[in-house]
């Protein structure tokens, strides 16, 4: 009796349907729930906020693998610079198709550091000219087709010592490196004039 209790407890309890926010790209997205992870920021912050109507935000990272330097054998995951920027666009309009309330922004590759990623992981690939390069590409399309991005290359080169503390490997973020993140995304969110708001501030408190 106490389980159907707590059961139908449980049931009628539930509040508002919450945002969903869908983190979506490579390794440093899946690496952002880590420890101190910029993911794991978001979650912490949105914690038991609701919304009575379900807006939706999809937060797209890609550029950090495309541009990479090609390789003559095509074993490398090197994207030409305009079929990486009319990739993005695709993904774009894909997630636009979706439904009218998806929010979409866009992370730029970030820059790295050349000499650790040679040292920790011996690879030598990858260049912060072509990081920027991509950063760049990226930004231009979203300003055409008028969707929120934040160039990541530029954020971290606004830090001090950004090359020496933001890196595990060279490439993958350190808490250091995430926390730009999440302070950019958030930054996004509280500044953007979405309707409805996905500022946290501007949601309610679930069970309060």
């Amino acid at each position: 009796m106490v389980a159907i209790i707590l059961v139908n407890w449980r049931v009628t309890m539930v509040g508002p349907r919450r945002p969903q926010f869908v983190l979506f790209g490579s390794s440093i997205v899946q690496l952002s729930f880590g420890q101190e992870g910029w993911g794991a920021t978001l979650a912490d912050i949105y914690t038991r906020k609701d919304d009575a109507v379900q807006p939706s935000l999809v937060i797209v990272y890609f550029g950090g693998n495309d541009s990479v330097l090609p390789h003559p054998d095509n074993q490398s995951s090197h994207v030409p610079l305009s079929e990486y920027v009319e990739n993005m666009r695709k993904i774009y309009t894909h997630l636009k198709s979706l439904s009218e309330t998806t929010r979409v922004i866009f992370l730029t590759a970030p820059p790295m550091n050349e000499a650790q990623l040679l040292q920790v992981l011996g690879e030598d690939s990858r260049t912060n000219e072509l990081c920027q390069k991509y950063a760049d590409a990226c930004e231009e399309l979203c300003q055409e087709i008028g969707i929120e991005v934040i160039n990541l290359c530029n954020a971290f080169k606004r830090h001090d010592n950004w090359m020496t503390t933001c890196f595990t490997d060279g490439i993958h973020l350190t808490p250091i490196g995430s926390k730009i993140v999440a302070k950019e995304i958030l930054k996004v969110l509280k500044e953007a004039e979405w309707k409805p708001s996905l500022c946290w501030e501007d949601l309610a408190m679930e069970f309060a």
